[in-house]
């Protein structure tokens, strides 16, 4: 894991790829890993946890954070990552990102047409949504 975030802060794309297994190197894409690792400036890597990989495993995952910045913004990368070793060497397999849980509305949706529930028995888009919309 430490080398490939390497790799990334130096955009070495020759590694990136031939780090990776045969499902990650299909859908490889040069260009934008390129942009995107050139983009960045890189501020470091938190590993989180490990699981296997170690020397008598095949197998091993990485939770890990990487910080960088784009265009003065600070962001995290967060990942669980998951790792093959093949004839002794360690590939990049698959990976899942960590982001916020999505925003989830207890109200169900009101569509525009729909009678407004305020009670006035005006459709939605006649009633509050006009006063949502000339408040924003």
């Amino acid at each position: 894991m430490r080398s490939r975030y390497t790799a990334y802060t130096r955009a070495d794309l020759d590694y990136l790829y031939n780090s990776s297994g045969p499902a990650v190197r299909k859908d490889f894409d040069m260009a934008s890993t390129r942009k995107w690792a050139e983009s960045a400036t890189w501020h470091g890597l938190e590993i989180i946890a490990t699981h296997e990989g170690g020397d008598n495993d095949s197998r091993g995952v990485v939770e890990f954070v990487a910080h960088y910045e784009v265009a003065e913004n600070m962001c995290d990368h967060h990942e669980i990552a998951e790792f093959g070793r093949s004839e002794g060497v360690w590939r990049f397999l698959d990976g899942r990102v960590i982001g916020p849980e999505p925003l989830r509305r207890e109200e169900p949706k009101v569509g525009r047409n729909d009678p407004c529930p305020c009670g006035s028995g005006k459709k939605h888009k006649k009633c509050c949504s006009l006063k949502s919309q000339d408040e924003g």
